[in-house]
């Protein structure tokens, strides 16, 4: 079902159980990745990749998409470099968007699991949750590098569920890719795809998902008529 609107999505009476992906979906932070693996690139490559390359390469976390470019060899210092970069430069090229903190705040005064499942390794991750100041929001995180079978696989929306003792009918998958969508379906929880900051929003909007929403506003306007 796609929609812009709160009203074409259907209500979701039981409701415990928020699991969300990081980038493009709480996070501004495609150009942040694709400076560091392109600061990579022209380093030790002498050449740039465009997006699309870049994100081919993911599935894995960071360091397992620098072992494909440049070998097993070389993926532990060029990791080390990619974080320092990284971590200096998300100031200037991450963002928070507009109304995600208070939208994770009005969850957790409602009481609703919250849950982080990303792609993304566990030191950018935890990068990212610090400098937004969002670690005291998720009451488990799991990164790439915490999973054995990354997205599409459902692995890391099982572990919340088990942890959380959360039947997947009462979970929501929350994310602005087709991977996001095909593992909340795998996992048999509902899915809320999200396109203000998606990469790539057609094919995300041909996944079936049970809500697409093109704003923050109006995803959280929905979540608040649901848990009011």
């Amino acid at each position: 079902m796609y929609s812009n609107s709160t009203s074409a999505c259907p209500p979701f009476a039981d409701l415990k159980c928020v699991i969300f992906d990081l980038d493009g979906t709480l996070v501004r932070t495609n150009e942040l990745i694709f400076a560091s693996f392109n600061h990579l690139m022209e380093r030790h490559l002498g050449r740039r990749m465009e997006p699309a390359e870049i994100v081919s390469l993911f599935g894995p976390p960071e360091e397992g998409a620098i072992e494909k470019v440049f070998g097993p060899d070389r993926t532990p210092a060029l990791m080390e470099e990619l974080l320092q970069f990284y971590a200096a430069q998300h100031s200037e090229l991450a963002d928070l968007h507009g109304g995600i903190e208070e939208m994770l705040r009005f969850l957790k005064e409602r009481k609703i699991r919250l849950a982080l499942f990303t792609g993304k390794g566990k030191w950018t991750t935890d990068i990212t949750l610090r400098a937004f100041k969002l670690e005291a929001y998720f009451d488990l995180v799991v990164t790439g590098n915490d999973v054995e079978r990354h997205k599409p696989h459902p692995e890391g929306i099982r572990q919340a569920l088990e942890r959380f003792g959360i039947q997947p009918s009462q979970a929501l998958m929350v994310g602005d890719s087709v991977s996001d969508a095909k593992a909340g379906h795998a996992a048999g929880v509902r899915v809320a795809s999200v396109l203000w900051d998606a990469f790539d929003p057609e094919n995300v909007r041909a996944v079936n998902a049970s809500c697409t929403f093109e704003s923050v506003a109006s995803f959280d306007a929905w979540l608040r008529a649901q848990l009011s």
